[in-house]
């Protein structure tokens, strides 16, 4: 019973959108490192890797951050209406971004410039920013157009 008090229980619909701007935010503070790390050097040199930033971005938005953006609220419309607010993402994905957090003080350490690690971070932080949409768009699809909260009617794209 105590357990039941303590658990912070929202909507499922309340989950997608904080995974939505869990994306964004993350997205938008890593882009935000690569424009700092690349402001710093010639410009035509940061612009240049900066272009490769995004178009890196762009890939890895295409090839695999939307799917995983897809399959994350996939499992989110398949939870109970209301759970806990940490279900915004799965448990063994704590565990990635644990890893992540960890992977980038360390990438930040090395004696890499920053340049450099700035291309990375601009397409990691880009495909993120782009994959949250399709949160934002999964909301607007299911409380203005009142769509099933399923995304696909296979669900497999």
């Amino acid at each position: 019973m105590l357990l039941k008090k303590l658990n912070p229980a929202v909507s499922k619909y309340w989950l997608i959108v904080l995974a939505g701007l869990m994306w964004s935010l993350v997205g938008i503070m890593l882009c935000r490192l690569a424009y700092i790390w690349l402001a710093a050097v010639n410009w035509s040199f940061g612009l240049s890797l900066g272009l490769l930033g995004i178009i890196s971005a762009l890939a890895a938005y295409r090839y695999g951050f939307s799917k995983i953006a897809r399959k994350n609220i996939v499992r989110l419309c398949l939870l109970p209406d209301k759970c806990c607010i940490f279900a915004f993402q799965a448990w063994k994905s704590y565990l990635i971004v644990i890893f992540m957090i960890m992977l980038g003080i360390a990438l930040r350490s090395l004696p890499i410039p920053k340049h450099f690690l700035a291309v990375i971070y601009a397409t990691i932080g880009g495909a993120l920013f782009l994959s949250s949409f399709h949160f934002y768009l999964r909301i607007y699809r299911v409380k203005i157009l009142k769509q099933s909260c399923l995304p696909y009617k296979d669900n497999k794209r």
